[in-house]
């Protein structure tokens, strides 16, 4: 499998939905709610899909179990990040070491072995994703550091899980809509269980914007599912971390947050990454 230019613009373009949709949590007033609301609605948008796909293969299933299980922690994560640190740190720390962990696993894991420029290109960009995220002031936010860190191991098993089991399944569409039909519930019960009517009230402003996150969220995760079974998983996951780039522009402009030098760098170093990807 090789990474062929529409499928780089496939992963670029659910970059951007993904960087939009965790924007759009970071700006929420209540992150915990926003992140159930959001998936929860991604449960119903899932219905028509895999009545349209049908169920996939019963190969794809413990994948679908374990994913879901997964995403809980990832879910607990990212919500504790966003609480404790901006959007322009937590986010590039969690999708910039993420990436390394999949390329490293991949030879056993997945059965990939990546050439000397795939693997330039996923430390560029991993090491872009990070400059554009730390700063002299990044470790006085200890708790937001530590919880970006355990959701890019999260991050790494999830993508990992995922990428074996779309390949079981051979069917994408299938695989993602289970998927999403199945994983908003077990954190909106929780969010339920621990806040009662405090996720009805939210959820009765918020749902037309959580309708767009979750729009958003199941075409990125769905557009890089897909890419998995075109090209190496290792190097999908590496190229859907440019979606830092994406958050720290709309963390400046959506959110006001500084746009230095320093993420200019950044930026540069990660488009020498893509590219070397590509060639790799």
């Amino acid at each position: 499998m090789t990474l062929s230019w529409p499928v780089v613009a496939a992963v670029l373009f659910g970059a951007l939905l993904h960087a939009s949709w965790n924007a759009l949590v970071k700006s929420s007033s209540d992150k915990d709610l926003d992140m159930a609301v959001i998936h929860l609605i991604g449960s119903f948008l899932a219905i028509p899909m895999v009545v349209w796909a049908g169920w996939p293969t019963a190969a794809a299933w413990p994948f679908i179990a374990a994913s879901v299980v997964i995403h809980i922690a990832y879910y607990l994560a990212l919500t504790g990040a966003y609480r404790h640190g901006e959007l322009g740190l937590t986010y590039p720390l969690m999708r910039g070491v993420a990436p390394l962990l999949v390329a490293l696993s991949a030879t056993f894991t997945l059965g990939e072995t990546l050439s000397g420029l795939a693997w330039s290109g996923v430390l560029c960009i991993s090491c872009g994703v990070l400059v554009l995220g730390l700063h002299a002031h990044a470790f006085m936010v200890p708790k937001a550091i530590a919880f970006a860190l355990a959701n890019a191991v999260v991050i790494a098993i999830y993508t990992v899980v995922d990428g074996l089991g779309v390949r079981a399944s051979g069917n994408a569409m299938q695989y993602v809509a289970t998927l999403f039909l199945l994983d908003g519930w077990p954190f909106a019960l929780l969010m339920f269980a621990t806040r009662g009517h405090a996720v009805g009230r939210y959820a009765r402003h918020r749902w037309p914007l959580a309708t767009l996150g979750a729009c958003a969220s199941l075409g990125s995760y769905g557009i890089a599912l897909w890419a998995m079974t075109r090209a190496p998983v290792a190097t999908v996951a590496a190229l859907r971390e440019t979606s830092v780039l994406f958050a720290v522009l709309l963390g400046a402009w959506f959110l006001k947050e500084a746009f230095t030098l320093r993420r200019i760098v950044g930026a540069g170093v990660i488009v020498a990454g893509v590219m070397a990807l590509r060639l790799g």
